[in-house]
């Protein structure tokens, strides 16, 4: 049997693109590589590329209106998605988010690794981990 295979996209589904789009363009520092609307027209999709081949998309559906009640990890479902980072790293992403304009928690540490928590424009809980060093 195979070994598990890694993630090769996450999909998020926002209010509002074109603010999702600019925010993401300043935290990722790049542009979408895809941008159209999906074959069947039930949903539109912008999608980065990232580090090591993974992709991810904002996504706005033609079917419903957004959900008025906005994200809560509460919920079922997402709790939060963490972006890969070397403890060595984590000043330097403390440094960008800073000149982003993007609030953010600092770096909390525990004994399973180090991470910086963020929100992005619709309070979707996003973070830099790093596993602990040595």
């Amino acid at each position: 049997m195979p070994a598990f295979p890694a993630l090769t996209h996450v999909a998020i589904t926002v209010s509002d693109l074109a603010a999702s789009t600019a925010w993401y363009e300043k935290l990722f520092d790049a542009e979408p590589v895809l941008d159209e609307d999906e074959e069947s027209g039930a949903f539109h999709h912008t999608v980065f590329a990232l580090g090591g081949g993974t992709l991810f998309g904002l996504h706005t559906h033609t079917s419903s209106g957004p959900d008025t009640a906005g994200f809560d990890e509460r919920n079922v479902g997402l709790d939060h998605i963490a972006f890969a980072c070397s403890q060595s790293e984590l000043e330097e992403w403390v440094s960008r988010l800073d000149k982003a304009g993007i609030a953010h928690s600092g770096i909390k540490h525990a004994h399973y690794g180090s991470g910086i928590s963020f929100r992005d424009p619709d309070n979707i809980a996003l973070e830099f981990f790093a596993p602990p060093a040595g």
